[in-house]
């Protein structure tokens, strides 16, 4: 009896990944449970908590959503992807500065999920809070950026910390 678990290529981190899975195993089950990459969590498997973030060319997705037949070939990056070396992303970095986790299981999602949101704001997408979406310079308000971030849940609250340390990358990144 052949085999009809397709074959999948996956750059994920930098690294490439071939895998032989079934067409319904979610990128996430993929990440976890064939390659061993455990940054991405699953909180909710419905889409609803954030944990599960990643970023698929410099775009953020739920992982727990998305099939990983349909990210054959594509450049995946997760939580353990975004330090260069022993040298923490600037947001990691912010995350500790700014106490923005409290058991850490949000952790990953909300890093990468703001790294997506920042690059998206920077590219001038427009959010449902967006007051001018005709404006030259978007406004990086607190509305705009808990209604951006609303998608990734803290069930410790850190949300305070949270804010402060995209904050922080958002004037380094965004306004260079």
């Amino acid at each position: 009896m052949q085999d009809k678990r397709p074959n999948i290529s996956l750059t994920i981190n930098g690294a490439r990944h071939s895998l032989q899975i079934e067409p319904r195993v979610s990128l996430l089950d993929a990440l976890r449970e064939y390659l061993d990459i455990t940054g991405p969590k699953k909180g909710c498997n419905q889409g609803a908590c954030g944990a599960c973030t990643v970023l698929v060319d410099d775009e953020r997705i739920l992982s727990c959503l998305a099939l990983a037949v349909q990210y054959d070939g594509r450049s995946i990056t997760t939580i353990e992807g975004l330090a260069d070396g022993d040298e923490l992303h600037l947001l990691q970095a912010a995350f500790i500065e700014h106490d923005g986790f409290q058991c850490g299981y949000c952790t990953p999602g909300q890093i990468c999920s703001a790294v997506g949101m920042i690059r998206e704001f920077r590219d001038g997408v427009p959010s449902a809070v967006t007051e001018d979406i005709s404006a030259d310079r978007l406004d990086f308000s607190d509305e705009e950026l808990k209604e951006r971030m609303s998608g990734n849940l803290c069930r410790c609250g850190a949300y305070v910390g949270i804010r402060e340390a995209i904050r922080e990358l958002f004037e380094a990144e965004v306004k260079r």
